[in-house]
């Protein structure tokens, strides 16, 4: 879904990532077991993970004993996932275009991801390789900007992340397309890092990721700005910044 952006703009950010792969493996935070659990229930699964990245939501599905397949557009990214997790099956391929077979996994999820994938599209590949009783989990990390430094960094950031930062609205649109009935669980993570950590880990957004390098350097240096003087934040060499985890689950009718 392009949402404010236009195409062009949308594709190239979709597909910036795997510039980015390594420090994204490293710097973006994980997700919650409990979010995992509402999803897909107790019992083992047959996995999609669609717009698998560099496996930070795979690593919690093997975590809790589910079997994974790891897909998405950039090989980049999967080999990543595959130092992270090596015995994962990955294929590259997008969420309009499965590269699996009909009736092949009891789950499809999609952590930080779902908002790049064309909803009718998408939903007729998905219904495709699902098996009856199947599952669409679909779930995001958010910045808990109720946090003062964090709400300033979200401010910050605001003008360049618009059309980009995790736009849930996609969610109805998968579930009128599925169709399907949509159950939602609120989470969250903390993730410890270094003041460099946070500037890094913005580096791997698209909107970063696609500046010119110049750019992309006066504007992370407003972020190192940000870290150096607020009084949350001033002095500090390891921060604690807190994520709000929504997970949505749809079970197609």
């Amino acid at each position: 879904m392009t949402g404010s952006l236009d195409p062009a703009t949308w594709d190239n950010r979709r597909t910036s990532f795997g510039s980015v792969a390594a420090e994204y493996a490293a710097l973006r935070p994980g997700y919650p077991a409990d979010a995992v659990a509402f999803v897909l229930g107790e019992r083992p699964r047959r996995v999609l993970d669609l717009g698998a990245g560099t496996g930070l939501l795979a690593e919690s599905l093997v975590a809790a004993g589910h079997e994974v397949v790891a897909v998405d557009p950039s090989a980049q990214m999967l080999a990543q996932l595959s130092v992270r997790l090596p015995h994962v099956r990955t294929a590259v391929g997008a969420a309009e275009a499965l590269p699996l077979p009909d009736g092949d996994v009891d789950a499809v999820v999609a952590g930080q991801a779902a908002h790049w994938f064309d909803p009718p599209s998408a939903s007729r590949e998905i219904r495709r390789v699902l098996r009856p009783g199947g599952v669409l989990g679909l779930i995001w990390n958010s910045r808990d900007e109720q946090v003062p430094w964090v709400g300033a960094l979200g401010a910050l950031l605001a003008a360049e992340a618009r059309g980009h930062e995790a736009d849930q609205t996609v969610v109805a649109a998968f579930e009128r397309e599925l169709p399907a009935e949509r159950s939602c669980l609120d989470s969250g993570i903390v993730q410890t890092v270094t003041p460099e950590q946070v500037v890094g880990g913005i580096g791997t957004r698209s909107y970063v990721a696609t500046m010119a390098p110049a750019d992309r350097e006066r504007f992370l240096g407003r972020i190192r700005d940000l870290l150096a003087t607020h009084p949350q934040t001033r002095g500090r060499v390891v921060l604690e910044l807190p994520y709000r985890t929504a997970a949505h689950r749809l079970l197609p009718r």
